[in-house]
């Protein structure tokens, strides 16, 4: 079946500026400036009124008309991270050998990097590059927590994705030994 069109709309506040050009769009706020190119999307944009961004798909079938609701969360997830910022925190668990992790930023590249050692006992240092706009620190206020934070939320959700993944137990069995890195507090940077 398809459906002839249909319509979602998205309202932008007022200290936020959305530019949309050849379906790349560009999200400048108080806390700074992102992109995210949708060239691959057979949707159109256009400005229903001041500050409400309307987008529309003629023709299309279930999927295409799922993807408007996939562009309006994504382009809203781009003012969430221009205004208030994405943080993510991530616990130590560990049994018997403690966790080890180590931050430190890259002179030549300007990246964080994560360094993980004494994981559940071995000698191997695990190394994670953060994504390019991520930060990450040890928290102060919490014991055997990291913090990993930045604007957009897909860099700093794959970002703890990729320490969570490097710490995974092999060869055990993973009912037992439950040690890793974990996320355990999604949030805003800028709380209400």
């Amino acid at each position: 079946m398809r459906y002839i069109h249909s319509e979602e709309t998205l309202e932008v506040p007022e200290n936020v500026k959305v530019s949309i050009k050849s379906r790349l769009v560009t999200v400048e706020g108080p806390r700074g400036k992102l992109t995210k190119d949708l060239s691959h999307l057979a949707v159109n944009f256009s400005l229903l009124k001041k500050n409400v961004i309307g987008i529309e798909i003629h023709h299309g079938n279930r999927k295409n008309v799922a993807t408007l609701r996939t562009v309006r969360t994504l382009i809203n997830n781009l003012i969430i991270g221009v205004t208030k910022g994405f943080k993510y925190k991530m616990r130590y668990v560990y049994a018997h050998f403690p966790i080890n992790v180590n931050v430190e930023k890259s002179n030549d590249t300007g990246l964080w990097t994560v360094e993980i050692r004494n994981f559940i006992g071995e000698k191997i240092v695990r190394r994670i590059t953060m994504q390019n706009g991520v930060d990450v620190e040890i928290s102060k206020a919490q014991k055997d927590e990291l913090v990993v934070f930045g604007n957009s939320l897909e860099s700093v959700s794959q970002s703890a994705a990729d320490i969570q993944q490097i710490c995974k137990v092999r060869n055990k069995d993973i009912r037992k030994f439950l040690d890793g890195l974990y996320v355990s507090e999604k949030g805003n940077i800028v709380e209400e």
